[in-house]
């Protein structure tokens, strides 16, 4: 493979509103642009794309017809919710919403071309969105529409989705449910924690039994008992259904100063899932590693924990001596990011 083997995904449109009620987070995506160019990751591993929109027909790949013209209409008039209270409409939002999805489809099928070995959408990850409906911040399913678009286009039959959000993929669980496409996802979970899905015994249904799993984590949960669950749970789960594409979300709500999530990891920790997905994807399909972003809604931490994140996917932190990782991490992470 010639040339650089990881892809940044980043529309222009990402430097505007997104599609979360927490205003300030939108600055999540330029702050970790700015930060990756700083740092100079731009002048060796990563290439920056700009992605196409998604199309209709893209987007019908899963969701309903009469849920686009809905977000059309509401796109149109301005205001209002596209669903029950957490995802406001505004004008341009439709675009958006093509540009996130159109991000991650433009990942997908680099790597299964063979034209990148990994890709990052920071703006994708919208694992809310069902096939008729939105949510929590989520208009379309941009991963679930990956995994048909691989499908339909290159023939993948075994496409795995790790969802390490701090929330459950309740929509995604939901148009998956049914297929025996793997999902597994590692989430705060109990009470009346949003979404409400994602209890252990969760596990699909007719030819998707058993190609669903969750790992319900209490609030608080810490390095060493997330990465112990990831290690002996999510890990051994994934490397049995040998995929040919792995699709990861690594939204950092985890972070422990995220308000939403309250999970307790740390920076560092994002380097340690890294290495571990890395060493996952290369072990059992070739690297080919796709990942979306998700939540997180403190910015300035966002953009630290994606920079070593895709650092250390890219190279250049994965063995924990480049200097420049030490600017990055929280005060009681290791020098060398390790947890």
């Amino acid at each position: 493979m010639s040339g650089p083997s990881t892809l940044f995904l980043y529309h222009p449109r990402y430097d505007g509103r997104g599609f979360s009620r927490v205003r300030d987070s939108w600055r999540r995506y330029r702050l970790a642009r700015e930060l990756l160019a700083s740092l100079g990751l731009f002048d060796g591993p990563l290439r920056w794309v700009e992605p196409a929109p998604a199309t209709d027909d893209e987007i019908l790949l899963v969701h309903d017809p009469a849920y686009l013209a809905f977000v059309e209409e509401r796109d149109a008039a301005g205001d209002g919710l596209l669903d029950y209270g957490d995802t406001p409409a505004y004008p341009g939002i439709l675009f958006r919403a093509r540009v996130a999805v159109g991000a991650t489809l433009h990942g997908a099928r680099a790597i299964a071309r063979g034209e990148a070995r990994h890709a990052f959408n920071p703006g994708g990850g919208l694992h809310h969105a069902g096939r008729a409906r939105a949510g929590g911040f989520c208009v379309f399913n941009d991963a679930v529409i990956a995994v048909r678009a691989l499908r339909k286009e290159h023939g993948l039959e075994r496409v795995a989705i790790v969802d390490l959000d701090g929330h459950h993929g309740d929509g995604t669980q939901e148009l998956l449910w049914e297929e025996p496409i793997l999902y597994a996802s590692m989430h705060r979970h109990g009470g009346r924690f949003y979404p409400g899905t994602g209890a252990a015994d969760e596990l699909g249904a007719g030819r998707g039994l058993g190609y669903t799993l969750n790992v319900p984590l209490a609030r608080g949960t810490g390095n060493e008992e997330y990465l112990r669950r990831l290690d002996e749970t999510v890990l051994p789960y994934v490397a049995g259904y040998r995929p040919e594409l792995l699709i990861v979300q690594i939204g950092v709500d985890t972070h422990r100063g995220d308000p939403l999530v309250r999970l307790g990891l740390t920076a560092g920790a994002y380097r340690q899932i890294a290495l571990r997905l890395h060493a996952l994807a290369h072990d059992l399909c070739g690297g080919r590693l796709l990942v979306v972003a998700g939540g997180g809604y403190v910015p300035e931490a966002v953009a630290r924990c994606w920079t070593i994140f895709l650092g250390t996917l890219a190279g250049p932190f994965a063995d924990g001596t480049d200097p420049r990782l030490a600017s990055l991490l929280d005060p009681d992470d290791g020098l060398m990011g390790d947890v």
